[in-house]
């Protein structure tokens, strides 16, 4: 499952990070619908709000469809046909959808046959390891990066050479207060079982009998979300074809003050050292990450723009090099350099 993750970029570097081609080839970058509501975070939870692309004719229906527009929406789908006026009386839980059942259950069938399809953006995404001692090791996931992933390039630019944002397969939904009010635009994000990295994550919990390990449905690439936002062109059999476990991630451990969802900082995401007291250090390997978190030092993710993290992404770029997860961790975790960030108690 996906229950928690951090998108730290804010939201006018957003719209240029997320920049495409549209069906005539020319590059775009999505417009913000209800931007001054988005709020950046490292630790994004269900029931808080995050950014969403979706297809500009969902608001416009003489819109081209291969038109996106960003929006604001609070994690956790509440259906159309949700009849009571307080949405949180929701007797289930929404924040994941399992791809298997997804055109079963009637949460989610009839948005998804509507081609209500979303792509959620996220930095990369949590996970919690069973640890022997009874703990649990957070985790996080994240696209391969290039060595450039610190250089955010200059407005104007067409190609966005920095850090590349996951990109989660998700259904949206509309839903309004049957008393009258504003609509609620939620979403779920669409899971598939675990890919090999994943699975050593959640290895306990599968060995004990403790449910299946699952990850986000990702998108790698511009052509899997063109295709599974452009629901005037694709339809849903065929995009559905697209939800499928990736092997293109790489993950590092985390400290537990992440496990708190009120802690809101870089050190959410900073790298650390299993069975040390330290924080990792900076490596050539490691720099990006690193040299990241030392300029988001003073702050956090609700400051000035300018002021924000320097994660970025390319929606148009060369493939990512391919590293396995055991390359990631040992380059994460090496031991040559400074310390990135003074390490608090969990």
């Amino acid at each position: 499952m996906c229950g928690r993750t951090a998108c730290s970029l804010g939201a006018d570097k957003l719209r240029r990070a997320c920049a495409y081609r549209d069906r005539r080839g020319r590059h775009r970058q999505p417009e913000w619908v209800r931007g001054e509501r988005y709020q950046p975070s490292y630790n994004k939870g269900p029931q808080s709000s995050g950014p969403v692309l979706l297809s500009r004719r969902h608001l416009h229906q003489d819109a081209d469809s291969s038109e996106r527009v960003l929006m604001d929406m609070r994690w956790g789908l509440v259906p159309s046909w949700f009849k009571n006026n307080d949405p949180s009386k929701l007797q289930f839980n929404t924040s994941n959808c399992r791809s298997d059942t997804m055109l079963k259950k009637s949460s989610y069938k009839g948005a998804l046959l509507k081609g209500k399809r979303c792509v959620i953006l996220a930095d990369g995404f949590y996970e919690w390891q069973q640890q022997e001692s009874g703990g649990k090791q957070p985790y996080f996931i994240y696209f391969p990066q290039t060595k450039d992933a610190m250089d955010e390039g200059k407005e104007g630019d067409e190609e966005w050479k920095g850090w590349r944002l996951l990109t989660m397969a998700g259904i949206f939904d509309c839903w309004e207060p049957p008393a009258g009010g504003e609509v609620l635009y939620t979403y779920t994000i669409i899971t598939v079982d675990a890919s090999k990295d994943v699975r050593f994550i959640h290895h306990r919990q599968v060995r004990e009998g403790k449910g299946a390990a699952e990850m986000p449905a990702i998108l790698d690439g511009d052509e899997a979300i063109r295709k599974w936002l452009d629901f005037a062109e694709v339809p849903t059999q065929e995009a559905i074809k697209l939800i499928q476990p990736t092997e293109n991630i790489v993950f590092h451990p985390v400290s537990t003050f992440v496990n708190n969802i009120r802690n809101n900082t870089p050190e959410c995401v900073a790298p650390i050292e299993l069975g040390a007291k330290k924080e990792v250090k900076a490596t050539p390997s490691n720099k990006v990450m690193l040299g990241w978190l030392k300029n988001s030092q003073e702050g956090s993710p609700q400051k000035k723009e300018n002021d924000l993290p320097k994660w970025t992404s390319q929606f148009i770029h060369s493939p990512s090099p391919k590293k396995t997860s055991a390359d990631i961790l040992q380059q994460w975790l090496g031991k040559q350099g400074e310390p990135a960030v003074k390490k608090r108690k969990a």
